[in-house]
């Protein structure tokens, strides 16, 4: 993915989890990630798997689709 959309990616999944009241420590610990996995993917400084955008999409009870739609 380009960066822009890494950075949209991590934006979307930060203002979920903060509209959720979890911290990325409760983020990892539902996603089976660290919580520097999720930092780094929040932060668009790593392109995360499909897999991994899945397991993020479940934890923060959302579709991949609304998960990577650009609109929050």
């Amino acid at each position: 993915m380009k960066q822009e959309e890494l950075m949209i990616i991590g934006a979307k999944i930060r203002y979920e989890r903060i509209k959720k009241k979890l911290s990325q420590e409760e983020l990892a610990d539902l996603t089976s990630l660290s919580r520097r996995a999720i930092s780094c993917i929040e932060c668009g400084n790593t392109d995360p798997k499909y897999t991994t955008l899945c397991s993020i999409a479940k934890a923060l009870n959302i579709t991949l689709i609304e998960l990577l739609e650009p609109k929050f």
